[in-house]
């Protein structure tokens, strides 16, 4: 959410709370209430879908000093006008995802000197955007690629990090080469404040007993129907996936949702099986001239220009002729899914597939 507009997130809840959901804020699971005092109120299901918010630990000395900020905590303080004051500091942000990424490029909009990047691995290897990562270098922030946090320099606040430079050597589960360190490549990056984004884990320290199972990845067991293992318990979203996309989170609501309706009205839990509803539309795809039909450049604020704008968005977005133009280029990828699902194809494109 931090990452959205403040109009468009609160037109959201707004929206919810007029569905006529109540919303109560400044309660925390584990403190303030619990799944057994919920269900003594008298509700009969209960979904949880509390996320992954829990930084992980690099595990090395050092860590624990002043100057350590956690990149979602510092994310979510941004989102909540609670910006540390880093203004002309040196900024370590160690990882390579969109967390580390968005880290980086928030600091670097908060007035920070320097801002550097450290991933272990290359630069192909970061399951960050592929543009963000260019937009962060556009913006002068600085990668320090195969290269490895040892140790948090300092004695009671952070001075620097020492880093160790990694070869890649044999490939891994996830099909990138695992890196290895390089002996005697070590040193040492000054640095006035350092942000840890390796990772997130969902937090359980509200989990008292064994009534909600969780399984070695931190994340919590469910069925094919998101039941957990306490009955009337249901979960979805990053604490059953792990750290996942928004649209993800939002689909697997829906299926939960499905869930529990059932269970509230049947007693029973079943698989949830979604079909969304067909919406068919007419055929706009220039078939004359796609194969040279090449894809528009949206404008975007040039990154010397970034700075006075603060958080604004980047992209400018198309105009209306180029909005249109780019539209026409749809594939329509969703008639090989209709397809494989033996749906009938709408009539106009099989007009034009004749």
């Amino acid at each position: 959410a931090y990452r959205l507009p403040r109009e468009q997130l609160f037109a959201d809840i707004n929206n919810i709370r007029r569905a006529g959901v109540e919303i109560r804020t400044g309660v925390e699971l584990g403190r303030d209430f619990t799944i057994d005092s919920l269900k003594a109120e008298g509700f009969e299901a209960v979904v949880l879908a509390i996320g992954s918010h829990r930084s992980q630990r690099m595990g090395i000395p050092g860590e624990d000093k002043d100057g350590v900020y956690p990149g979602v905590k510092f994310l979510r303080d941004i989102a909540l006008n609670k910006s540390p004051d880093i203004e002309g500091q040196r900024i370590v942000v160690v990882g390579g995802g969109d967390v580390a990424i968005d880290s980086a490029r928030s600091a670097w909009r908060l007035g920070a000197a320097e801002v550097h990047v450290v991933y272990r691995r290359e630069e192909q290897d970061m399951p960050a955007h592929k543009d963000e990562i260019e937009a962060a270098k556009a913006e002068g922030i600085q990668f320090h690629f195969l290269t490895n946090p040892m140790a948090v320099l300092g004695q009671a606040r952070v001075t620097g990090i020492r880093l160790q430079r990694q070869a890649l050597h044999e490939y891994d589960s996830s099909g990138r080469r695992r890196p290895r360190p390089i002996p005697g490549s070590e040193y040492d990056l000054p640095c006035d404040v350092l942000v840890p984004a390796i990772g997130q884990y969902t937090d359980f320290d509200w989990l008292q007993d064994k009534s909600v199972e969780t399984d070695r990845s931190r994340t919590v067991k469910v069925g094919l129907g998101f039941e957990t293992t306490c009955e009337g318990v249901f979960a979805a979203g990053d604490c059953v996936s792990g750290p996942a996309t928004v649209v993800e989170a939002v689909a697997q609501g829906n299926k939960v949702a499905m869930a529990v309706d059932h269970y509230l009205t049947t007693g029973e839990v079943e698989p949830v099986v979604y079909h969304p509803k067909r919406h068919d539309v007419p055929q706009c795809v220039n078939v004359e001239d796609f194969a040279h039909a090449c894809r528009a450049c949206c404008p975007e604020v040039p990154a010397s220009w970034r700075p006075s704008c603060g958080f604004a968005e980047v992209e400018l977005g198309f105009d209306e002729a180029t909005a249109c133009a780019e539209a026409s280029r749809c594939l329509r990828c969703d008639l090989e899914w209709l397809e494989r699902m033996g749906e009938p194809i709408p009539e106009p494109v099989e007009e034009l597939q004749r």
